[in-house]
């Protein structure tokens, strides 16, 4: 091995060491799961933390995100039938083209969540917090039919947060 090689390595391994030696003992970050096109039908994700995870094109149908902290969780294109999504914080979330026909949003924050193109038959949205949220007029016009209650973590009220008039 020739004198220029044997110095370049050299500097690339010492390199290396004081990287891997500068790094923090413990992360204070979660690393988000990827459960994108999986059957998780029925399961429970109660509580759990799983920001930033991905669900996409996920079959959800009665799973439980109750309480969970689901901020910039990616459920596009999921289907969330009768899922109990009951106080989770879906805040920054994108959850377009998502069916949640049946599913519980009662007093979930989804505020900035990006919803466009997702359906909301029978679902419960009571002290739903929609602020910001990405929505079409329909969705809007549907919503406010069934809007009611104020968000107990936020304090707004849901037909506030939809623009109900």
């Amino acid at each position: 091995m020739g004198r220029l090689a044997k110095c370049l390595l050299i500097v690339l391994l010492s390199w290396s060491l004081s990287w891997a030696w500068s790094l923090p003992a413990e992360a204070d970050w979660t690393i988000p799961m990827s459960f994108s096109n999986a059957d998780l039908h029925g399961r429970d994700f109660s509580g759990q933390e799983l920001q930033g995870s991905e669900f996409s094109n996920a079959h959800l149908e009665r799973t439980s995100f109750a309480e969970a902290d689901v901020r910039g969780v990616v459920f596009s294109a999921s289907v969330l039938t009768q899922a109990n999504l009951h106080a989770a914080d879906l805040t920054n979330a994108m959850a377009d083209q998502v069916n949640f026909a049946g599913a519980d949003l009662s007093d979930a924050v989804l505020v900035e969540t990006i919803l466009l193109r997702s359906t909301f038959k029978n679902t419960d949205i009571t002290g739903a917090d929609f602020s910001d949220a990405i929505l079409d007029g329909a969705q809007v016009k549907e919503l406010c039919q069934h809007a009611s209650g104020v968000n107990s973590k936020t304090g707004v009220a849901t037909r506030d947060s939809l623009g109900c008039r």
